[in-house]
Parts: structure tokens; C-alpha cells; sequence
């Protein structure tokens, strides 16, 4: 009689077949005595659900027929093994952790080696079926990994495609309620401010783009949501984002070329806003070759205006010709003149008559009222394409 189970070329049980049988007839006995070690020793097992602790109990049971299955034929023991973890729930991965599983078997296995020997017929039985339960408990354990293993991955193709729909949602403006369960499925706050961010994807492998975001937002502590659509990433990022820092160090973890960030909204139900600005800001970026990386979509109002958006035309008119004219017809006067000599403030206080420090006092009225400043080249082309687009507005009437 050999004395090892379980070798490459082992033909399988050596012992007696009636020792086999009586361990089949006694799986629910081993396993009852398993489960009742289990609630003595596992506090989080005792406050189980009874369909849960069924689960467990059929699990057992299972892994002990395996184990004479086994004994027949070692050969067979992965695929065997695995029969056990493939019998149970779908779920049972979701409810019973690897750390908590990995306790189950220790503690199964202790009682098989406690009860086990008393089932040989002679003491060469017994010392293979002490070394038997060892050696496939170790299969058991590999089976469990694997198990797990496969669980997580599935668990991360499903949240990659959920998330790829929550972002073309929010690129689309799709219905709010339908996008915000599905963010809150993937443990999105929703009501977390947001900003879209668009660019290039830094490489053609979609996992490695996501690791390369995902780092960059969780060294900076942000929520992100992404997906690479065709040519382009888009990025939805969680949090405030202050003066920019948090944005500049998430837009390296883009390719090469122009990123645009959307203005930052109140709450994802919000984010279809920023991401049309993003994509807006996008396209008409090219007509500005030295714009800073990333650079604000609101930045980007006259290339837009310039490409067709007629959000940016409203825009541009709301935020600087309709305060101006509002203001009076001075400021108006001045900054018109102002950018007609070239920005040269003594040919500009000739044109209008009036002292050079008058000149500066509503500059700095017109920099209050706008944000911008005439004296600066970029902020001089906002306020010239504003003051044009303003004017074509009321002369179709829209304003």
C-alpha cells in the first residue's frame, strides 16, 4: 500500500473502498460538526442570515465529496476543487469576504483532521488521509483565490461599462435621475461639485489610461469618473477645484495637446453643462495655439463665439457688452476707443478730450465690471469679440 495521496502519478486511493463509502455517507455529519465549530469560533458567522449559513453547510458538503472524488483521483483535483466554490451562490462572494472565507476553511479543515483518522481502517489510511485533507485543503485554497479572483474581475468589467455609460450620459445630457443612480452605484457622491475635463488619451490602452487618471485623482484625494471615447478622454472630476492646481495636475495624466476643463457646476445632475462647454472649448481651441494647458472653456469664448457656439455669443454678451452698456456709455465709450488706438492711453484721452487719469479711473471700472482687463492683449481680443458679437445680437434683435 503506497503511503502518499495525491502525487502526478498516483493512480488514485490505495486503502480500503469501504472507508471512502463511509466518508460519503458521513459529508453531513462533517459538515454539521464544521458549521457548529464555525459559530463557536466566528463571531461574524453566528450573525449570519440562515440562507447564508445554508450556503456555507452545502458549500461543506460539497468540498467533502470533492475530497473522496479526490482521493480516487488526484489527477482531477483541480477541476474538483473548483466544483465546490462553483456550486455556490453567485453572490456568496459579495456577502462573505476572501479574508472571512479563508476563516471558513481553516476551520473546516481543522475539524476534517480531527475527524478524519477515525475513519481508516489501519494506521497507513490514516497517514494518507491526514496527508490527503492537507493536500487539498491547499487546492481548496487556490480554488478560493481563483473564485475571488474572477469575482473581482467581473465586478470590474461591470463598473468600467457602468461608468462609461454614467460619462457618455453626461456627455449627452442624458435624464438626471437614471444618471445619478447609476453615479451613486459606483460610489459617486451626487451631490459633489463636478468638472468636465476633455484632451487626448495619453496612450491607446484603455487600462493603462485608467490607472494613469485614477492615480492622479487619488494622490489629490478626488472622485473621478472617466472614459476614452474614440480619440478623446473625458474626465469627470469631483471637488472644488480653487485656483487651478487640482486641475493642472490631473491634466498630465492626459496625451499631448490642448485639455479643457468646463466651468465647475454645483452637482452631477449639473455636469451635462460643463461637459458641453469642455467639448464646446475642445473644438474651437486650435484657435488659440499658445492657450495654457489645461485652459477653462469660459477662457476660450471668442475661438467658440468665432467656430459657431452660440452659447459662448450669450455668453460673451451676458458677462461683458451687456454690464458695459448697463454701466453707461462711457465706460462703453472709453474702452471702444480704447482698443481702436491700440491701447495707447494718451492717444486715447486725446480722442475723447478728456484727461489720461480720467482714461485710467474707468479702465479700472470696466476691469471691475468684466474681470477683464483692456491694457492685457487677451483680455483686450475677449473684449473686442464681446463688444462686436453684442452689437450683431441686437441687430438680429436677440438682444
Amino acid at each position: 500500500m503506497s503511503s502518499a495521496v495525491g502525487g502526478d502519478d498516483q493512480p488514485g486511493w490505495p486503502g480500503e473502498t469501504s472507508t471512502l463509502r463511509e466518508l460519503e455517507r458521513s459529508s453531513g455529519a462533517l459538515a454539521a460538526a464544521s458549521l457548529a465549530e464555525m459559530d463557536t469560533r466566528l463571531s461574524w458567522f453566528r450573525r449570519m442570515p440562515a440562507d447564508q449559513r445554508a450556503s456555507v453547510l452545502l458549500l461543506i458538503q460539497t468540498g467533502v465529496a470533492g475530497f473522496v472524488s479526490w482521493l480516487q483521483d488526484p489527477r482531477q483535483a483541480i477541476r474538483l476543487t473548483a466544483e465546490a466554490f462553483r456550486a455556490a451562490p453567485k453572490d456568496f462572494s459579495r456577502w462573505v469576504s476572501l479574508r472571512q472565507t479563508v476563516e471558513l476553511v481553516r476551520v473546516a479543515l481543522e475539524v476534517f483532521e480531527q475527524r478524519l483518522p477515525q475513519f481508516a481502517a489501519d494506521d497507513a489510511e490514516r497517514v494518507l488521509l491526514t496527508q490527503g485533507v492537507l493536500r487539498y485543503g491547499r487546492e481548496i485554497a487556490f480554488s478560493a483565490a481563483t473564485s475571488y479572483a474572477t469575482a473581482a474581475e467581473a465586478r470590474g468589467a461591470w463598473d468600467a461599462r457602468l461608468e462609461a455609460l454614467v460619462v457618455d450620459g453626461i456627455v449627452r445630457g442624458d435624464a438626471e435621475e437614471s444618471l445619478l443612480s447609476r453615479a451613486t452605484a459606483l460610489g459617486w457622491d451626487p451631490a459633489a461639485e463636478a468638472t468636465v475635463l476633455v484632451g487626448n488619451p495619453p496612450s491607446d490602452d484603455p487600462p493603462a489610461v485608467v490607472y494613469e487618471v485614477r492615480s492622479k485623482a487619488a494622490r489629490n484625494g478626488r472622485p473621478v469618473l472617466l472614459s476614452v471615447q474614440g480619440s478623446r478622454l473625458v474626465v469627470v472630476l469631483g471637488g472644488q477645484t480653487g485656483a487651478g492646481e487640482v486641475l493642472s495636475k490631473i491634466a498630465t495624466a492626459f496625451g499631448d495637446g490642448a485639455v479643457v476643463a468646463g466651468p465647475t457646476v454645483a452637482t452631477l445632475a449639473e455636469a451635462h453643462r460643463s461637459a458641453s462647454d469642455a467639448l464646446s472649448g475642445l473644438r474651437a481651441v486650435v484657435g488659440w495655439p499658445t492657450a495654457p494647458r489645461p485652459v477653462r472653456s469660459l477662457d476660450l469664448l471668442p475661438e467658440r463665439a468665432l467656430a459657431g457656439d452660440p452659447e459662448a455669443e450669450w455668453q460673451l454678451v451676458d458677462r461683458f457688452a451687456r454690464p458695459l452698456e448697463d454701466a453707461g456709455g462711457s465706460l462703453l465709450e472709453t474702452v471702444d476707443t480704447f482698443l481702436e488706438v491700440g491701447g495707447v492711453l494718451e492717444s486715447c484721452a486725446r480722442k475723447l478730450f478728456v484727461h489720461p487719469n480720467t482714461v485710467r479711473y474707468r479702465l479700472r471700472r470696466v476691469t471691475e465690471l468684466t474681470g477683464r482687463n483692456a491694457a492685457d492683449p487677451r483680455d483686450a481680443l475677449v473684449l473686442r469679440i464681446a463688444l462686436s458679437v453684442g452689437r450683431l445680437a441686437r441687430a438680429r434683435g436677440l438682444w
